[in-house]
């Protein structure tokens, strides 16, 4: 499903296949995400939480992605954060980091963008933020920021993929009395997010699905994916005249079940084509029913 290639090595405009997952550490992640590639075949991946440096990442994984078809943009750093981007759709531009982002105090491998099959695409991962308040969660705000500011100088044709670290709305978590307290809710967090859609991206999955309960992220811990008590923080944002091309938007839950998963589910987007047809906006949808708000608990919370 790759498009077409012009000279010189660009790719030309036609049907995509683009993937943002947050595998939470892609070491670990290597027996899971070598099938998932060859089962989906996305022609973009951006992925998060890589936790390797850049030549440990190439290591691992170059001879393998090279065999796919897939040249690899990568910003990482040993043991924490990371993303990277896969394209078999042209790669270009190549850009690591974002232009006056903070640090924590120092700059953290958070972000990479590159030009994929004529389209900007960046691929992040916010700051988690950690408590309210907090100087972390100041960093986290500060950061969004100057993500705001690096899209906004970019070209029309956009995407923003990755792990935001928000739940756009109280719609996006499975209770939203039980994170009160919490990051991830608070309304400069949504505020933020809220200023970088303003520049004109589209959630794609929510426009899709607007009534629909749709996570993906569920904790590790106390069952909560089986409960599907969850929370709606992997987003892919596209600017109008990519917004417009899409033909189908979901999360592949089925990565996030079996041994050794991420503890976050890949989203996918079909651009002028849809190989599986308009379906989600979760695959397979969870068997349980929303639950009763009220009694459950965050893992974490006393």
């Amino acid at each position: 499903m790759a498009p077409a290639f012009a000279g010189g090595g660009s790719a030309t405009v036609g049907p995509v296949r683009v993937a943002t997952w947050n595998v939470n550490s892609v070491k670990q992640r290597l027996p899971r995400l070598l099938p998932w590639l060859d089962q989906r075949q996305p022609d973009v991946v951006c992925l998060q939480e890589t936790k390797l440096g850049d030549d440990a990442f190439t290591e691992l994984l170059g001879p393998e992605l090279d065999d796919r078809g897939y040249a690899v943009a990568v910003h990482g750093e040993p043991r924490w954060n990371g993303v990277a981007i896969l394209s078999r759709a042209g790669l270009d531009g190549v850009v690591t980091g974002i232009p006056g982002a903070p640090g924590f105090p120092h700059p953290e491998a958070r972000a990479v963008s590159a030009t994929c099959g004529g389209i900007r695409v960046h691929s992040v991962y916010v700051p988690n933020g950690r408590s309210p308040g907090s100087e972390h969660y100041q960093y986290k705000l500060a950061w969004l920021a100057a993500l705001r500011e690096a899209v906004k100088a970019g070209p029309e044709a956009g995407l923003v993929c990755g792990d935001m670290n928000i739940a756009p709305t109280d719609a996006d978590v499975f209770d939203p009395d039980a994170y009160i307290g919490q990051t991830h809710v608070t309304p400069p967090e949504r505020a933020a997010l809220a200023e970088l859609q303003a520049l004109g991206l589209h959630d794609v999955v929510r426009d899709r699905w607007p009534h629909e309960r749709v996570f993906t992220y569920w904790d590790y811990r106390a069952g909560m994916f089986h409960q599907n008590l969850g929370m709606r923080i992997d987003l892919i944002l596209a600017s109008a005249p990519v917004a417009d091309r899409v033909k189908a938007a979901w999360v592949d839950r089925q990565a996030r079940k079996g041994t050794g998963p991420s503890d976050h589910a890949p989203v996918i987007v079909d651009l002028d084509e849809a190989p599986d047809g308009d379906i989600g906006p979760v695959v397979p949808p969870p068997s349980v029913r929303a639950p009763k708000r009220g009694p459950v608990k965050l893992p974490q919370s006393p």
